[in-house]
């Protein structure tokens, strides 16, 4: 067995349009919406009857997709908004970015606050967690040095 290459991460959420109006406004792009259901989806995800809509979303460099998904059937069970970095599962998603102060400011201004705040690692970078819609944490990274 070999991974060929790192392809996308999944994010089920429930308000589809705002989730992807956030990552949009972060810098990435819509590549396609549709809607998926029948056999396929029911074997992949082991939900009988199930549909969901989806949207991709590409990062700047092209190498990694972010998949938002919400189901339309069945109801979406309830996750843990509120999670800190200690609860167990995925917590966060990453980028790079240019503007770190800059770009918290403008997710404040758009009522997305920060976990923490905003850290320097051994002058190399400079680090925030910002919480999204839904309770996505999105960790921004800043090369100072």
């Amino acid at each position: 067995m070999a991974i060929k290459r790192f392809d996308h991460i999944g994010v089920t959420v429930s308000d589809l349009d705002r989730v992807t109006a956030f990552f949009v406004g972060l810098g990435l792009e819509v590549e396609g919406r549709t809607v998926v259901e029948g056999e396929f989806l029911e074997t992949v995800c082991g939900i009988p009857d199930s549909a969901t809509e989806i949207v991709m979303l590409s990062v700047p460099d092209g190498d990694t997709m972010i998949e938002l998904s919400s189901f339309r059937r069945p109801d979406h069970e309830p996750g843990s908004p509120d999670a800190m970095a200690n609860e167990l599962g995925l917590r966060t998603v990453a980028f790079e970015i240019d503007d770190l102060v800059g770009t918290v400011d403008a997710l404040a201004a758009d009522g997305y606050g920060l976990v923490g705040g905003i850290g320097e690692y051994e002058g190399v970078w400079r680090m925030a967690y910002v919480r999204g819609p839904e309770g996505i944490v999105v960790a921004l990274a800043e090369r100072i040095g």
